[in-house]
């Protein structure tokens, strides 16, 4: 793995970021010799449960009398 200078680094930042995406990371070191690892993040893996809400124009009174309704026929 080639590791670049923090110039090379500030010069060609896209660049490199695309290549950490194909290679998994890129590393490159400062002037003072520290190194450091550029990695694309893993997402988070979403909730079968995580779903979009949508706005309807119904009121809590609404949804109360929907379920009584539904009790009372299957009662």
């Amino acid at each position: 793995m080639m590791i670049y200078t923090s110039t090379e680094v500030q010069k060609q930042f896209s660049t490199l970021l695309k290549k950490a995406l194909s290679e998994g990371q890129v590393m490159f070191r400062t002037k003072d010799g520290q190194v450091f690892v550029i990695r694309p993040e893993t997402p988070a893996k979403k909730s079968p449960f995580e779903v979009r809400s949508i706005k309807l124009p119904i009121t809590r009174m609404d949804i109360l009398e929907a379920i009584h309704e539904s009790r009372a026929r299957y009662s």
